[in-house]
């Protein structure tokens, strides 16, 4: 391995009392190291450099000095959106302005970047501002552009979700990476801290998933609007992804869950449980039913996106499902068993019946294709789910107390919620006791950026001496797609005809 270090020294005599440069100046030594031994060494007169070079060589050497102080710890992490809200505002306004294009394989490039260096006092190109000075970095404008343009989204609109007085609200890691999470105050925007290597994986997949969103309007897949870095003075270099909310809803989220199809490890160790709690794959007490038509359109979407990443060598990926119940009063008593002979009649009448979305509380409706008048949040893009077994008409969703909802693919989508009560054997038959709900489901595949690399085909493999290699969360991308769609089809298993 190479690593190069920079000093800066005032000139001294060399060769016997001889000076190699005048008296008070200063020279920088570049020293380039292998495996820690000293290979090669450069001798700069700093007054040679440019004033760009003097400036991050003073900037760099200011960073190695100071001692690291978690940079999400008080003060710090309000300087960083701070940062963050101004690096964005620059770079949508200097981007919007171009004319809309194609995008090439030059915008995907290395040298595909906006740098920018933003010193409190403000410059010629930046205003003052109240953060402390920082160097902002933009991977591939032109192709979040264009992908903003994909999603329906206006360059105004998204300025004044992240970039608005009202800020950005900090949240807590719902997962073990340790990433930290914003959200915009309208909650349509969800801006997480990358990992250098997740960093990678996306610039290295993002020709490929920009034509995959393209092709496809309905992908469940993660919306990214932005990739960014910013190198705060005194700090470490944090790099971001802003990405659509799948809960932007005016419906509230009861129960929230994280499913990747593996089963070891994956439940909950909470005493309580709320609706900020994300739950996991064993703690799933449902299985859904949907229309037929709303479910064949659901797996083939699956399909296709789990291919999708299975062709990148993508792991880790998980389904993130939302749930609203349209009554969610059994929510405070979902593990008491039932206490009345009249509770199991009537589940079993939902059983045995029809299981089609009760009228009373979940309605289709039907119109005409045509624009639809709720303003879609950025996690809509694509076109309104038909209702084929009326008609090729579009289909919206009422609920008591709300407007008409625009049901799309992993947005809005009626099902049933059952809750398996009881289940016994006689001489003649098996008999399972459900609980039904009517519920709204809003899904979407999450956490995309972590490639089966030689780390994690180690981690497989120390795994596989202890637990079930069929259980463990890592395997082999091919495994790992088969496994999630195999999950997933149990949790959603098809209506009867």
């Amino acid at each position: 391995m190479i690593s190069r270090e920079r000093s800066c020294v005032l000139s001294q005599s060399f060769r016997d009392g001889q000076n190699e440069f005048p008296d008070n100046q200063t020279v920088a030594y570049e020293r380039e190291y292998m495996q820690g031994v000293l290979i090669k060494e450069r001798i700069r007169n700093i007054s040679k450099l440019s004033h760009k070079t003097k400036q991050q060589m003073k900037f760099a050497k200011e960073v190695k000095r100071s001692s690291w102080v978690d940079i999400f710890e008080g003060q710090r992490s309000y300087y960083l959106r701070l940062s963050l809200q101004l690096g964005i505002r620059y770079t949508v306004g200097k981007i919007t302005p171009v004319p809309m294009r194609e995008v090439r394989s030059s915008d995907f490039g290395e040298q595909a970047r906006i740098r920018m260096y933003f010193p409190r006092k403000g410059s010629k190109l930046t205003p003052p501002h109240c953060s402390i000075d920082f160097y902002w970095k933009d991977y591939c404008p032109m192709v979040f552009r264009n992908l903003r343009e994909l999603f329906k989204l206006n360059a105004a609109d998204y300025m004044m979700s992240i970039c608005g007085d009202d800020g950005l609200r900090e949240l807590c890691s719902p997962g073990k990476s340790g990433s930290l999470f914003y959200l915009s105050h309208d909650d349509r925007f969800v801006i997480k801290t990358l990992k250098k290597s997740e960093l990678k994986v996306l610039l290295k997949m993002l020709p490929n998933y920009y034509s995959h969103v393209k092709a496809h309007d309905n992908t469940l897949i993660t919306k990214f609007f932005g990739a960014h870095r910013i190198a705060l003075r005194h700090g470490k270099k944090v790099r971001f992804i802003v990405m659509g909310n799948m809960f932007c809803t005016e419906l509230r989220i009861h129960r929230r869950y994280d499913l990747k199809g593996s089963s070891h490890g994956r439940f909950t160790n909470k005493d309580e449980i709320d609706e900020s709690t994300t739950l996991k794959d064993l703690d799933l007490a449902y299985e859904f039913q949907m229309d037929r038509s709303l479910h064949e359109s659901l797996f083939r979407q699956l399909a296709l996106d789990s291919a999708f990443l299975e062709s990148q060598q993508i792991i880790d990926y998980s389904l993130l499902l939302g749930l609203h119940f349209s009554a969610p009063e059994h929510l405070t008593s979902l593990l008491e068993p039932p206490d009345s002979l009249h509770k199991a009649e009537s589940t079993s009448a939902a059983v045995d019946g029809d299981l089609l979305i009760r009228p009373t509380s979940l309605l289709l409706v039907t119109h005409e294709p045509g624009p639809v008048s709720p303003t879609p949040g950025p996690h809509i893009r694509g076109s309104t789910l038909k209702a084929y077994s009326i008609g090729n008409k579009e289909a919206d969703l009422l609920l008591p107390g709300t407007g008409r909802l625009r049901v799309q693919l992993g947005v809005n989508m009626p099902a049933q919620a059952n809750h398996k009560l009881m289940q016994a054997e006689t001489a003649s038959t098996e008999i399972e006791l459900f609980e039904v709900y009517d519920v709204v489901l809003y899904l979407g595949i999450i956490d995309i950026l972590q490639e089966y690399n030689m780390k994690k085909k180690i981690e497989h493999t120390c795994k596989s001496m202890k637990f079930d290699p069929q259980s463990i969360s890592v395997v082999e991308p091919k495994l790992y797609s088969k496994r999630f769609i195999s999950f997933l089809e149990k949790i959603f298993p098809l209506q009867r005809p």
